[in-house]
């Protein structure tokens, strides 16, 4: 499986995501939105935006280990953030590289960032949802 992630001639090339990406292989995976909890179920980050960040990324290389693929194989993330503002950006940003560095990848991909009102639970700051390609 490959994804090859492309910013078009004609739109804009942000550094932090790709405008696109071409996915190849035969399994089509939808992570369900990951937060920061641990394998108990346990909060991760109380407080800590850029500590819940990278929970759920983490999260979502754990479940797609489990089945064979890797982050490497996310083809488009959305990223639900409780009263988002720009300057929260850089603490995702922090939280995003740490995860890579554990998770050892590029975590550039396409992304959809939506502010929302509140999410499942009230510490909950942050929730990350995933679509992969996996062979």
């Amino acid at each position: 499986m490959t994804v090859t992630l492309v910013n078009p001639n004609g739109l804009p090339k942000p550094d932090v995501y790709r405008q696109l990406s071409i996915a190849s292989g035969s399994k089509l995976v939808f992570l369900a939105g990951q937060v920061a909890r641990d394998a108990d179920g346990r909060p991760v980050g109380e407080g800590d935006f850029a500590a819940q960040v990278e929970q759920c990324y983490l999260n979502i290389g754990t479940a797609l280990a489990e089945i064979g693929g890797s982050f490497d194989d996310v083809a488009k993330l959305t990223i639900y953030v409780v009263d988002w503002s720009p300057e929260k950006m850089p603490l995702l940003g922090e939280g995003v590289g740490r995860a890579a560095a554990k998770l050892g990848i590029d975590p550039v991909k396409p992304i959809t960032l939506l502010g929302v009102a509140a999410l499942g639970e009230p510490d909950l700051l942050v929730e990350v949802e995933a679509t992969a390609v996996i062979e």
